[in-house]
């Protein structure tokens, strides 16, 4: 597999590249550029972050779980290739320096990376940009004065890069640029694995040390990107980023997108996808719960053939899903309806944390009645799953807390949660009907947040 793309402004041609491949292993073992770091190697620390230009803009993206495939036709900057050729440090360097904001220095490329990327985007909402880079010396508040100060100047010229024109490997073959494309290939070869972002594809390489062969990588699939809103529906492509996601459905369903605020850090939204979150079949995964708590609908296609059905139908089991080999998803719909979602998320770290419980509400009240429900958790069944019982003893009653409370011992007619390292399963229970508890309150205008609440 050929592949082009920049590096630092210099045109990097590759033939025969291993297709798992990192983009860290490469830089450290194969060029020798040791300013980006490794650390966790799964995605979580931060300290391999590197920026990386598209076609969409500029971004952060771990480099410890990026394939280097997923870089044909685009531009790569690491901290080697931030400042000037006559070393005039970028505005975010000078003021790392200025502020103290490195200590021992292991961390500081990667946040420097994540801040360079969000200077370039003139994003200033500085505790999500950097939520995704850790530091265990000096403490985040010089970062954030260093940050808040490269703030005020300008982006430089010289990072300002011309995107070389994508290498196309094999006829595409391992590349398919457009879902028709696609279904051909994985038609044929349906025992391949699909790479969208590869924020779980890639620990399969750098945890498990998996081979993985053969592969397909769907970022050039333009039309497996796109975002359409109508009178009807959201549709959003299967490859459209959760970064993407979150600014999209926003002003829709604000809660969905607050809960993506906390979903992994910035680098891990940048590169996950809409349709890899949903096809992994989690029964963690944050974006099911909430879908299925929207009536969300997933398009699949497998050759010429479509279909669509119920999210909440496509997961079986415990790591079964209804997709056929040689079938994969094209598309999420959503219904557009009056916003009555809440998404609640709860896990040990407010930010970059896997859910214990994550519970999705959408309960419809009429003349002080329920009219409608639709009520669905992550983290409290083997799959992603609606409180159907649940829901049926709330429909036609009152709006109240006696009926909350009547509902009480339903709930074990829907859930029997596991024990496990981040919750045992009487809190998982108990987490799940305080939740409703907390919908109910704040449909009254209570204020539950605990960013908010105070004493």
């Amino acid at each position: 597999m050929e592949i082009t793309f920049l590096l630092n402004g210099e045109t990097i041609t590759l033939g025969e590249v291993n297709p798992t491949m990192t983009l860290l292993e490469w830089l450290r073992e194969y060029r020798r550029m040791t300013g980006t770091k490794e650390g966790c190697n799964e995605g979580d620390c931060g300290a391999c972050s590197v920026t990386v230009q598209d076609t969409t803009g500029v971004k952060a993206l771990n480099a410890c779980i990026l394939f280097l495939p997923q870089l044909n036709g685009k531009a790569v900057r690491t901290v080697e290739g931030f400042s000037a050729t006559d070393g005039t440090l970028h505005p975010v360097q000078d003021a790392m320096v200025r502020h103290h904001g490195s200590q021992c220095g292991f961390c500081t490329p990667g946040f420097i990376s994540s801040m360079v990327a969000a200077h370039s985007n003139n994003a200033q909402d500085f505790d999500d940009q950097l939520a995704g880079n850790l530091c265990r010396c000096t403490g985040y508040a010089p970062i954030i004065r260093a940050a808040q100060d490269a703030a005020t100047q300008p982006v430089p010229d010289w990072l300002t890069d011309t995107l070389p024109d994508p290498t196309p490997p094999e006829s595409q073959r391992m590349q398919p640029e457009s879902s028709d494309a696609l279904a051909r290939i994985y038609q044929q070869i349906p025992e391949a694995t699909l790479v969208a972002g590869a924020t779980d594809v890639g620990l399969w390489v750098t945890k498990q040390l998996r081979t993985l062969n053969p592969v397909i990588f769907l970022g050039q699939c333009q039309d497996l990107k796109t975002i359409e809103i109508t009178e009807a529906e959201i549709r959003l492509g299967a490859m459209v980023t959760l970064q993407q996601m979150r600014e999209a459905i926003a002003p829709y369903h604000p809660s969905y997108s607050e809960m993506l605020r906390r979903f992994a850090s910035t680098q891990i939204r940048n590169a996950a996808t809409l349709g890899g979150n949903i096809a992994n079949g989690s029964p963690i995964g944050d974006s099911a719960p909430v879908l299925i708590a929207l009536d969300a609908k997933l398009h699949l296609r497998k050759a010429d053939q479509r279909r669509t059905l119920a999210i909440e139908d496509f997961f079986v089991s415990y790591g079964k899903q209804d997709r056929a080999p040689g079938e994969f998803v094209e598309a999420i719909s959503i219904p557009r309806q009056e916003d009555r979602l809440k998404t609640y998320k709860l896990s040990k770290r407010f930010d970059q944390d896997i859910s214990a419980v994550l519970g999705a509400f959408n309960i419809t009240v009429d003349k002080g009645r329920v009219t409608h429900a639709r009520i669905a958790f992550g983290g409290m069944a083997a799959t992603p799953k609606r409180a159907q019982h649940v829901e049926t003893s709330l429909l036609g009653g009152a709006w109240s807390e006696e009926s909350i409370a009547a509902a009480w011992d339903v709930w074990q007619h829907d859930f029997s949660p596991m024990d496990d390292m981040r919750a045992s399963a009487t809190y998982r229970m108990d987490m799940a009907r305080n939740m409703l508890t907390r919908y109910f309150l704040e449909t009254l205008g209570a204020e539950t947040s605990v960013l908010q609440v105070q004493a």
